[in-house]
């Protein structure tokens, strides 16, 4: 068994097997709109090692990007971005101990609100942490 959550109303589970990666907290406004909040915390693990309970409804909100949420109670569970096929960015906060993955960085502080400012010291990048996966 690996990083276990789900949605709000428990119609939708995951496991989330394998080591997780690129722990973020991101601040992009696309992020915020979907989870109607200051900025939105993931992590990633590889598309493989993630095993969902129910079925996720999925919209595209951009070319090659796919988001994942319960139909039901309307939770934000993952993003996938068609550049990466073999990764998937889960909602940290959906997890059942949330505190098993911190974020690691601030990613796409370039967009972030004015009144939210930021004391951990975590390293932070104006987009994503590479030029290379510049969104």
């Amino acid at each position: 068994m690996g990083l276990q959550g789900g949605c709000y109303c428990g119609a939708v589970r995951y496991d989330a097997r394998g080591a997780p990666f690129n722990s973020t907290l991101c601040h992009c406004t696309d992020c915020r709109k979907v989870s109607g909040a200051p900025a939105l915390a993931w992590f990633s693990v590889r598309f493989a090692d993630l095993h969902w309970t129910g079925t996720p409804a999925r919209f595209a909100s951009s070319a090659g990007i796919e988001r994942s949420f319960c139909s039901a109670c309307g939770t934000t569970l993952s993003f996938h971005d068609s550049r990466w096929p073999d990764e998937i960015d889960i909602a940290t906060a959906t997890l059942d101990d949330p505190e098993q993955v911190p974020p690691a960085d601030h990613t796409f502080v370039r967009s972030r609100l004015g009144w939210m400012k930021m004391h951990d010291s975590l390293p932070e990048y104006p987009s994503t942490r590479s030029a290379g996966k510049d969104g």
